[in-house]
């Protein structure tokens, strides 16, 4: 009988270490799923909120704070623009992180649409949604940021603080590597799954470097 019951205790605690492991590797706590940092990360020569940090880096670690607080997902209107009660949508990862890095995105899109409206195919303009809107962003970003290579497999294109807009949903792309080499993607999709390796699993249709071509956009929004 006390056999029996030292066996019973031992496979109680193999249990509960199968599910303790199952439960870290489903966060990515396992060390062997600690991907490396892609290899050549290029600074940005912009620090725009003279922090001591380079605009990719403040990008990319804005869009880990913004995720760190766990958004709930809620597809509403706000009056002011900016969520007021913890609810976002997959675009305000965007607005956040550059924030972060010193940018008033909704003021720089805002004032674009405002004097270029007719590159954006609309004919009125509210300041209280069009910064959350993913063809916007998109507009705003093939005219000014650097655009880099669709191709996922394409290491040399890809570091963390992108921004990678798919079809129908937006991310901020991270510094950890899958087993292949593909960055992980930071986004907010109404998953917990904030950081994956989803890179791949939407049609990419555009993909920057937030190095904005201030001369183009002071000259289209000249007063």
């Amino acid at each position: 009988m006390e056999n029996f019951l030292r066996i019973g205790n031992i496979i109680v605690l193999v249990l509960i270490l199968a599910l303790f492991i199952i439960a870290l590797d489903h966060f990515d706590y396992l060390p062997w799923n600690k991907d490396t940092e892609a290899v050549g990360f290029v600074a940005s020569n912009n620090d725009a909120d003279g922090d001591g940090v380079d605009d990719y880096t403040d990008i990319l670690n804005g869009a880990r704070k913004f995720v760190s607080l766990e958004p709930s997902y809620k597809d509403a209107y706000y009056n002011g623009g900016y969520p007021d009660d913890d609810n976002y949508v997959s675009t305000d990862i965007i607005w956040y992180a550059l924030r972060e890095a010193g940018y008033d995105f909704k003021e720089m899109l805002d004032e674009d649409m405002a004097n270029n409206i007719s590159d954006y195919g609309i004919d009125e303009i509210d300041p209280n949604i069009e910064f959350r809107k993913i063809n916007n962003i998109k507009v705003f970003l093939d005219k000014y940021a650097e655009e880099k290579s669709l191709d996922a497999t394409d290491a040399s294109e890809w570091q963390g603080g992108d921004i990678v807009i798919f079809d129908g949903h937006i991310a901020i792309v991270s510094d950890k590597l899958d087993d292949d080499g593909i960055n992980y993607i930071i986004h907010h999709d109404g998953s917990s799954n904030y950081e994956e390796d989803a890179l791949m699993q939407r049609k990419i249709i555009g993909h920057y470097r937030f190095n904005l071509d201030m001369a183009s956009f002071d000259e289209n929004n000249e007063k």
